[in-house]
């Protein structure tokens, strides 16, 4: 599984069941055929749900390396397709950070369900924040309609900023350490 640890907010517009995985669809059945790993690099997400232009929009950020993914203007069928909306948008804002043939293989045999809960870290919410604050000042500068907006382009421009970690002394860049992540799991 790739745990997520959602926001309030995000949770109560998630359909999950008792042990917390969002009900099968067609388009991620694949995802629950996988077998299960005892370690998964990829697992350790962080999601808020924000209204952003009227329209629902989540940010999501990975735990260790803070990389980040937007899925703007999202509707009642998305949140039920959650694991499908998260796939392409992770795989697709990898393509768009730089990610090479490796990469993308490395993080395809990585993929699981989400396994949501709402246990969060305020440091990952920190980063969260900081994220959502960027997309809004990006968006004053030049007014931009969200229905329009790739979020996998969002998602990559975000990961190229700068982050820090409480605790950690050096500043890093989400989308090398994400690819770098990557190369390691391989």
């Amino acid at each position: 599984m790739i745990h997520l640890h959602a926001s309030k907010a995000l949770f109560a517009k998630l359909p999950v069941n008792d042990d917390g995985l969002l009900f099968m669809t067609p388009h991620s059945q694949w995802l629950y055929q996988q077998p299960p790993l005892e370690h998964n690099p990829l697992s350790g997400w962080h999601g808020h749900l924000v209204t952003m232009q009227r329209r629902n929009c989540l940010f999501f950020v990975h735990d260790e390396t803070r990389f980040s993914l937007f899925l703007p203007a999202l509707t009642k069928p998305d949140f039920a397709e959650l694991n499908d909306r998260f796939v392409d948008s992770f795989m697709n804002t990898l393509l768009k950070s730089g990610a090479d043939e490796q990469h993308m293989t490395a993080a395809h045999k990585y993929l699981r369900p989400l396994q949501v809960d709402t246990q969060c870290s305020r440091s990952v919410q920190a980063t969260i924040t900081r994220t959502r604050f960027e997309l809004e000042y990006m968006l004053e500068d030049k007014p931009v309609d969200l229905a329009e907006v790739a979020g996998y382009s969002v998602g990559a421009w975000l990961s190229h900023f700068p982050r820090s970690v409480k605790g950690k002394k050096d500043m890093f860049f989400p989308d090398r350490a994400m690819l770098e992540l990557l190369e390691r799991a391989g």
